[in-house]
């Protein structure tokens, strides 16, 4: 008889996968991560450096800024046949249309000295501002690859794009001048005070550059909204018309008289005038004028630049 086979015995079900250790087990992973990393000198990838040294990083990259900004200069108009002429012709042929519906047709060259340089003087340097405007609403939003790909101040980008319209101003500026010796302009020492003009400008432009990036970098449609914005603010600003003008021969409510000699766009517009027009340089210009614009001038710059640094962690996330 064949002895029987024995089964082996049935195998023991496996045992349960075992719960997480207790916290005692490993009581290095209890230590607060936070101050781990900061014992071994590890920070926040993309942290916002402090404004002083956020300042000092950003003076490191001035080369960066300037070539950026001759960059995109020069490739501005690449695919016009006239290339760089569009510089000066833009803002000529603004003025031209202006002058036809302004001067001729609504007549508010009557009263208004050298009409001409005057309407010129102010269609070039409100296109400075608002070009700069215009240019900060997309700093951020419109080189994303850029801000995602290398790390450095974003604050770089908006003031690129306002050295950008500072060098194009530049060209504006060149046709100006033969248009001021066309209608018999010549120059003067009152000349230089257009420097100062303008560097004051720049940097109200700049400040307001830096706060539209901030903003339309979480809300790009405000790059849509904008245009409107500023057409607005143009028709108030004394670019077609004389601000002194109307204030002398009109009796406006002392809230909105404030409100049009404090404009800073029809300051920096009448600052230039004054600088470069003999009509106006004959006249007195009211010394709060030059107050006025260091105010407004140091009030955007500084207070944009603190203003954009502050979400200065966020650009290029979300």
């Amino acid at each position: 008889m064949s002895t029987p086979i024995l089964a082996p015995p049935p195998a023991s079900p496996p045992a349960p996968a075992s719960a997480s250790p207790a916290p005692e087990a490993f009581p290095d992973f209890e230590e607060d991560l936070g101050a781990l990393a900061r014992r071994h000198g590890l920070t926040v990838s993309g942290a916002r450096p402090t404004l002083p040294e956020y300042v000092r990083q950003l003076w490191g990259r001035r080369h960066f800024i300037t070539a950026f900004a001759t960059a995109r200069l020069t490739a501005q108009y690449s695919q016009a046949r006239l290339g760089q002429l569009w510089q000066v012709a833009t803002p000529l042929l603004n003025a031209a249309v202006y002058y036809f519906i302004f001067g001729v047709l609504m007549n508010t060259k009557s009263g208004v000295p050298d009409f001409v340089p005057f309407l010129v003087t102010g269609v070039f340097i409100w296109t400075f501002t608002a070009g700069t405007i215009m240019a900060g609403t997309k700093a951020v939003s419109g080189n994303l690859g850029l801000v995602r790909a290398l790390h450095f101040p974003r604050a770089g980008l908006p003031i690129a794009l306002a050295l950008q319209q500072l060098q194009q101003l530049v060209f504006s500026l060149c046709a100006l001048v033969v248009i001021l010796f066309c209608f018999g302009v010549t120059p003067d020492w009152s000349w230089l005070l257009a420097v100062p003009a303008l560097l004051l400008q720049a940097l109200f432009n700049t400040g307001l550059a830096l706060v539209m990036a901030r903003i339309a970098a979480r809300t790009p449609d405000v790059a849509q909204v904008m245009p409107f914005l500023l057409r607005t603010w143009m028709y108030v600003s004394g670019v077609m018309w004389s601000v002194q003008h109307v204030l002398a021969h009109n009796h406006l409510p002392h809230a909105l008289l404030l409100a049009l000699e404090c404009n800073p766009a029809a300051v920096y517009i009448d600052l230039m005038r004054f600088a470069l027009i003999d009509s106006f340089t004959s006249a007195q210009l009211p010394p709060h004028v030059w107050a006025i614009a260091t105010g407004w001038a140091l009030l955007a710059f500084v207070g944009g630049f603190i203003y954009f640094w502050q979400a200065e962690e966020t650009y290029g996330r979300g």
